[in-house]
């Protein structure tokens, strides 16, 4: 049901869509030659007429692929509980900004509102407000719907926020083009399911060094695509490569680099933290560009821009994009963060709760969903970036006997007893 680990099988699906985009792209390439797959993902998923996101956004049982929160309401619930954890160890600051990444239909951010709601005594003298960062015009209409039931007023175009709305549980909700627009302050930042369909660059090692994929027409098949490799060094290649890379086959996103630089510099001048929940590996994995339509696996070069295009998160690369500013936890094993949050004794108090069968099955089907290693479980990792101060005491080398311990990192702790 969920968009499957890379290696995972399936059938790719035939072409379909009204090929606008593929004629678009056809153009393009006849015109000015071959283009990295990173300027073809971005064509593909985000092109203002024919882009996957922008027109479509297929997330849900309808959609092209189901995400955590669509599974169960535990899932948000959960990350709901270790922001506020979070908050309350960082000393309850009087400003909360929870600001999304990409948030899908709206149905993690109603999560978190929903504990936010049942923890208000906890909040009550903080000033709660939520952010999201949306690109794609009809899923910002999807979530405006979910979140406030349409009680929205549209800001001007010049504006930096382009809607914004008050939650039905009371909290001001602002729409973003972009994470730059965001208003600085202290703020927890969530990115799930976002890092992952960010335009990847893809390299392969060759006899003659390290050169990069790129997408062409075929010149068999007029109205087909292929991919090509560079005939010399492309200045990705030499930007984007590390001098120590061991692996023959490699994927490096720099927008998600950029991104995670932006969020360690926010962190470090304002504050809070950032948890990313994302598909991924710790630099070991080479080839997992991949796309999903109809819950299938589906051939990246066909039909583009009616299937979902997505790679694997390189966790490593995000930590080293961090550049120091703030410290890194993870990536740790879905399964293993929610297990450490509590999953098992919340299932336990809806099971009690849950007076039919039908609701007993679906809470434990969708409990298996999302912990089962051979679906969800080991596939789905969380990765967060925090101020140093949160892990080390700022004065423990002076006098490390005085200091109380630090609280641990909820869902994280086990990485740190290791």
């Amino acid at each position: 049901a969920a968009r499957l680990c890379s290696g995972a099988g399936g059938q790719a699906e035939a072409a379909g869509g009204d090929g606008a985009m593929l004629r678009h792209l056809a153009r393009k390439l006849r015109a000015s030659g071959p283009v990295t797959v990173a300027e073809y993902m971005r064509e593909a998923l985000t092109n203002p007429g024919q882009g996957y996101y922008t027109r479509r956004g297929g997330v849900g049982e309808s959609g092209d692929f189901i995400t955590s929160p669509e599974i169960s309401q535990v899932f948000g619930e959960l990350i709901g509980i270790w922001f506020i954890s979070e908050w309350m160890a960082m000393g309850k600051p009087n400003i909360f900004q929870l600001v999304e990444l990409g948030p899908g239909r709206g149905t993690l951010t109603e999560d978190i509102l929903r504990v936010f709601k049942q923890l208000a005594s906890v909040l009550s003298k903080c000033d709660v407000s939520v952010h999201l960062v949306e690109v794609s015009p009809k899923l910002s209409e999807i979530q405006a719907m979910m979140l406030t039931g349409g009680k929205v007023q549209p800001n001007p175009e010049e504006e930096l926020v382009y809607m914004k709305g008050i939650s039905k549980t009371g909290i001001p909700i602002s729409w973003y083009r972009d994470i730059q627009d965001v208003p600085p302050g202290y703020s927890f930042y969530l990115a799930h399911e976002f890092f992952d369909a960010l335009p990847i660059h893809k390299f392969q090692r060759t006899e003659k060094g390290w050169r990069e994929v790129l997408v062409d027409i075929d010149p068999e098949v007029p109205d087909q695509l292929r991919f090509v490799l560079s005939p010399s060094r492309t200045p990705a290649t030499q930007n984007f490569i590390q001098p120590e890379e061991t692996r023959d086959h490699v994927e490096v996103c720099p927008e998600a680099g950029v991104i995670v630089q932006r969020l360690a510099s926010r962190i470090e001048k304002d504050g809070g933290a950032a948890l990313v929940a994302d598909y991924g590996h710790d630099g070991t994995k080479t080839d997992t560009f991949r796309g999903f339509r109809n819950h299938k696996l589906h051939d990246v070069l066909s039909a583009p821009g009616t299937a979902d295009l997505t790679a694997d998160v390189d966790f490593s690369y995000l930590r080293r994009m961090a550049q120091g500013k703030t410290a890194t936890l993870g990536p740790i094993k879905q399964r293993e963060f929610l297990k450490n949050m509590g999953i098992d004794l919340r299932l336990q108090v809806l099971l009690q709760n849950s007076s039919d069968t039908a609701t007993r099955e679906q809470l434990l089907h969708s409990y298996d969903m999302l912990m089962n290693p051979e679906k969800m479980g080991d596939c789905f990792n969380f990765f967060a970036l925090l101020p140093h101060h949160r892990l080390v005491h700022p004065d423990k080398k002076d006098k490390p006997e005085s200091n109380s311990p630090l609280p641990p990192v909820a869902g994280f702790n086990e990485l740190l007893l290791k």
